[in-house]
């Protein structure tokens, strides 16, 4: 079995060559020749700049704990492909994956669907074949034009809105607004943590919208590398639940609040809501480990706001200065990251993920940090990366505060499947 889902997945990642396609004609098209299974259960479309992926697994968590049986769909994935898929917390075994991508290949290749699509497909193949109550997918690209917005959410989530993927969504905040809130539907529930200026913008669709700051707020109560706590408010002081999340700093807090939101507003307990924010997982998004006595604190952080984010947690932990491992993609904002990050970092080992064609070389790194004045090592791999940023080979004085990893998801699940000895797929990865 094994050889023959290698071979589906080689086909698979293959599809990256026709790049990202807005539009959803091709993956209608697709769902419609594999039955609609996606009309098989109820689900949530959960968009935004940053965060979509921590609100999701909260979400989820809080589902499952009310005793649904949910399913999970998020990108991309950091080691294994299969972490894309998850039913109930745990990923999708090799045989229902294999039997999804057999049945989805012949149609995708008949009408030349992107991988994106195709792994939409697949997702709903997969959770109608495990007959989840609900799933709770997370948008790719935008929102309007991006495949996931084939189905039909009972419930949408907005989390924030930031410049990112300016050259396909628009140059403006109002104008990525206007994309992201295609996921919203006409009278149905949805749950936002975009800024003020923006709420115009979404409530255009005229869903029943709920925004972070008006009809609901949060308090951080507590912070440590554990987690967060922290209390969710309604504005009249009515209602107030109390929670704990493995989440960190006020960002976590503030998608924690948010998926909370939204787990009551679809008739979730409170009590199914602790718990399932409690047990949230969601690697590599500050995740906090201990590998031989040493501290790692892993980070996608891949634009400004993601960068703001994490040096603020970092502020918040007072962990000010860092030991930062860095490499990302090319095409991102570099120099409006580092600017960001360089306050809080001591010295940084420049590196780039192995498996992804469009990371930045180190050497076209290295300026952007030493004009900030931060000493520069560099690593062709993620591997010496790690060596080098280990504390014998920095001050003693640094040994105690964690090494932070960011700058890419892609670079994140390689320093993961390296630290934890899990390995990697070892296939290119565009998406």
């Amino acid at each position: 079995m094994g050889e023959v889902l290698a071979r589906h997945l080689d086909w698979l990642y293959g599809t990256q060559r026709f790049g990202v396609q807005p539009g959803l004609e091709r993956i209608e098209a697709l769902l419609s020749r594999l039955g609609n299974p996606e009309r098989r259960f109820r689900s949530v479309l959960v968009g935004g700049t940053n965060g979509k992926g921590s609100v999701s697994a909260a979400l989820a968590s809080a589902l499952q704990a009310s005793g649904q049986r949910t399913g999970i769909f998020t990108s991309p994935h950091l080691t294994h492909f299969a972490e894309r898929f998850r039913v109930d917390g745990e990923p999708v075994a090799e045989p229902e994956l294999l039997a999804a991508l057999e049945m989805v290949r012949p149609h995708a290749e008949a009408l030349e669907a992107t991988f994106f699509e195709v792994v939409t497909a697949v997702g709903c193949w997969l959770f109608a074949h495990a007959d989840v109550e609900w799933a709770v997918v997370e948008v790719g690209m935008g929102g309007r034009l991006d495949a996931t917005n084939a189905l039909s959410p009972e419930l949408s989530v907005i989390t924030n809105i930031g410049l990112d993927h300016t050259e396909v969504l628009g140059e403006t905040l109002a104008a990525i607004a206007a994309e992201k809130a295609g996921i919203l539907r006409a009278g149905q529930p949805a749950v936002t943590a975009a800024m003020p200026a923006l709420w115009p913008v979404l409530e255009q669709v005229g869903a029943d919208l709920w925004a972070l700051g008006r009809e609901f707020s949060f308090r951080v109560t507590g912070l440590s590398l554990s987690g967060t706590a922290l209390e969710l408010h309604w504005p009249d002081g009515a209602q107030m639940l109390d929670l704990q999340t493995p989440l960190l700093g006020a960002h976590g807090a503030a998608n924690a609040a948010l998926a909370a939101a939204a787990a009551l507003r679809l008739g979730v307990s409170r009590e199914a809501v602790r718990q399932g924010l409690a047990q949230t997982r969601w690697p590599g998004r500050l995740e906090y480990l201990t590998v031989q006595g040493q501290g790692w604190l892993l980070d996608g952080a891949h634009n400004p706001d993601g960068a703001q984010a994490l040096t603020d947690t970092l502020d918040a932990l007072d962990l000010r200065p860092v030991r930062l491992v860095f490499g990302a993609s090319a095409d991102k904002a570099l120099e409006e990251m580092v600017q960001i990050l360089a306050p809080a970092v001591s010295d940084v080992v420049l590196t780039q993920a192995q498996w992804s064609p469009r990371a930045a070389e180190p050497g076209t790194l290295r300026p952007l940090w030493e004009a900030q004045g931060i000493p520069v090592r560099e690593a062709a791999s993620p591997v010496q990366a790690l060596e080098l940023a280990t504390p014998a080979r920095w001050a003693a004085s640094q040994a105690a505060a964690p090494v932070v990893v960011c700058g890419s998801l892609y670079l994140v699940g390689e320093v993961r499947g390296v630290l934890l000895r899990q390995g990697a797929e070892r296939r290119e990865r565009w998406q």
